[in-house]
């Protein structure tokens, strides 16, 4: 199995900066693409950014030129540098992994979540 932890929320000013870290231990043989969600207080789960294994990119237009995505397959870690945090990025920050296994010639995929961590930002 794989286990995702995080690291790095808390709370910060309007403008600041934070850097999210998610470490993927256990069974990390055939992880793909792995991300960012978020989730705002009475608001659905939404994706901010994804990296793939060949490290391309895909952000929300809303987090777009503030956020970067980075990923250190060595270290089966992948990062969300944050920057000019705006009071509407506030949520549970989750990290996740996509996992590609074949058996029996038939391909499975999996989703691994982290446990989340919170990102607040103050006006």
């Amino acid at each position: 199995q794989v286990q995702l932890v995080e690291s790095g929320g808390g709370l910060v000013q309007a403008g600041g900066s934070l850097r999210l870290s998610c470490a993927a231990s256990g069974t990390v043989f055939s992880i793909g693409a792995m991300g960012w969600y978020r989730q705002a207080p009475g608001k659905q789960r939404e994706l901010v950014a994804t990296i793939t294994s060949s490290v391309t990119t895909n952000y929300a237009h809303s987090v777009k030129g503030r956020f970067t995505i980075s990923r250190d397959n060595a270290k089966n870690t992948v990062y969300l540098q944050m920057n000019s945090l705006k009071p509407e990025d506030t949520a549970v920050y989750y990290c996740h992994a996509a996992q590609a296994r074949r058996i029996g010639g038939s391909l499975y995929e999996y989703d691994h979540w982290g446990q989340g961590t919170q990102v607040t930002v103050s006006a």
